[in-house]
């Protein structure tokens, strides 16, 4: 049976997305989310499915949009630090279930008299998720419905952003003195620079589709209800490339971005980031380029595929069968 994140995912993928997906479901049995729905009725408040070299990470707190506690929160940070562990899993995929992405902080947390606020904040790691520290590996955040205050931060730590065209972003935070401690001070001027920073962090105003993808906070638009499925074509889209290259890379773009001390530090690591693994990587591309792989623009075919040694045989014995059927009668 199909979960609810796959048949969302397979109906908004395109068509090789969704080939790839339906094999993958004809291929499993009942998944670890489903059977902990079967033996939960209200289900886990993060549910995981992976897809190929894709995982899908979901908030499923739907009865109060997705809003997060410190419980939720730490369950978050464990998802992803498995995500970041599989070396089968190249890019991550973050949304929400219900209709939408986060509502934030649940707040009901912070005003039972018996939580100490600074324990919520000082938590290692972030309140939202592992929000204090960049990831391993891509992470695409599908928003649709409400993305706001700890929800936005929570966008924010995500490397690129797929908005439903009626989604909803905003500090609303800002009307109860809800200060922002999960990186919204330092990611957001950094993604669409200061002043426009500020105007959105001090006013706490809502910031539509269309706003958002004008100024940078977004990078896509998609339809109502396909936020999913296109969030998993764009992470296959760069699931496809060889990721060591690709990382080094997205992690030179954040060193540069949050830690180098000069152009010439952040032009050093670069370089000397570029490892022996990565250099046989380029060398092997190239190889594969002159032998016309990649030609005039070409983005198809370009990962190589690894076959299993019986698919080699059966290959190799056609070719072999063939030939004798070519050769010339003398």
């Amino acid at each position: 049976m199909l979960s609810v994140m796959l048949k969302r995912t397979l109906c908004s993928a395109s068509g090789a997305s969704r080939a790839q997906i339906l094999r993958f479901c004809s291929a499993s049995t009942t998944s670890s989310s489903d059977e902990a729905m079967e033996n939960n009725p209200e289900g886990p408040a993060i549910l995981v499915e992976k897809m190929n070299n894709i995982t899908m990470i979901g908030l499923n707190k739907p009865a109060i949009r997705n809003a997060i506690n410190s419980e939720m929160g730490q369950q978050l940070v464990a998802a992803i630090d498995a995500f970041e562990k599989d070396e089968t899993a190249d890019v991550g995929i973050l949304h929400g279930i219900g209709g939408s992405f986060c509502a934030g902080y649940d707040l009901s947390e912070l005003a039972n008299q018996n939580v100490k606020p600074q324990s919520v904040i000082l938590q290692r790691g972030g309140v939202m998720g592992p929000t204090r520290r960049n990831f391993k590996k891509p992470m695409v955040c599908a928003i649709s419905g409400y993305c706001v205050a700890g929800g936005l931060e929570l966008a924010l730590m995500c490397d690129l952003r797929v908005m439903e065209e009626l989604a909803i972003l905003g500090f609303y935070n800002r009307r109860f003195g809800v200060p922002l401690v999960d990186g919204g001070t330092i990611r957001l001027p950094a993604l669409i620079g200061v002043s426009r920073a500020m105007d959105l962090v001090l006013t706490g105003r809502t910031v539509k589709a269309k706003e958002a993808l004008e100024i940078g906070l977004v990078n896509r638009i998609v339809a109502v209800g396909t936020g999913l499925g296109q969030a998993y074509n764009l992470a296959a889209s760069i699931a496809k490339y060889p990721q060591a290259c690709l990382n080094h890379d997205r992690t030179s773009m954040y060193y540069a971005t949050y830690q180098a001390k000069s152009l010439e530090d952040a032009m050093d690591f670069e370089v000397l980031s570029a490892g022996e693994e990565l250099l046989q990587q380029a060398t092997k591309g190239a190889e594969r380029f002159m032998q016309g792989v990649g030609k005039h623009g070409k983005f198809t075919d370009i990962k190589e595929r690894l076959l299993p040694d019986w698919e080699k045989e059966e290959i190799a014995h056609e070719i072999a069968t063939k030939g004798k059927q070519l050769k010339p009668k003398l």
